[in-house]
């Protein structure tokens, strides 16, 4: 899906004219960038969390030539997808994790009611 499609979806979805949209869009867009640009972090709760990390400097190698280049520190954006995004992509993933939470409980109860028994005693 590209930015034109999103427009179409958002216009479609919401009784907006394409123009509305784009323009929603856009300030979304430019409201996350502009956040980012200046250190902050943009956390879309279930979606995923926008922010800077600083790559530091390194060398690094031209492939044609061989020769070692050195690279400079810059800074980034980063997107970390959220829980929600994650098992919406991989529903497999999704139930391994709730099963591996489930025993986890499970296990964790177990010893408390040892525990207490061994007080009732």
């Amino acid at each position: 899906m590209n930015r034109v499609e999103l427009i179409e979806l958002l216009a479609g979805r919401h009784e907006f004219s394409k123009a509305e949209a784009g323009r929603v869009l856009g300030t979304v867009l430019d409201a996350i960038v502009t956040s980012v640009k200046k250190g902050g972090v943009v956390s879309l709760v279930g979606f995923g969390t926008f922010k800077q990390a600083a790559r530091g400097a390194r060398t690094g190698r031209n492939p044609s030539t061989g020769e070692t280049v050195k690279i400079a520190a810059t800074k980034v954006p980063r997107f970390t997808a959220g829980a929600t995004f994650k098992d919406a992509v991989d529903p497999k993933a999704a139930a391994r994790r709730a099963a591996k939470r489930e025993g986890a409980a499970t296990a964790k109860k177990a010893p408390a009611k040892k525990a207490a028994a061994r007080k009732a005693r």
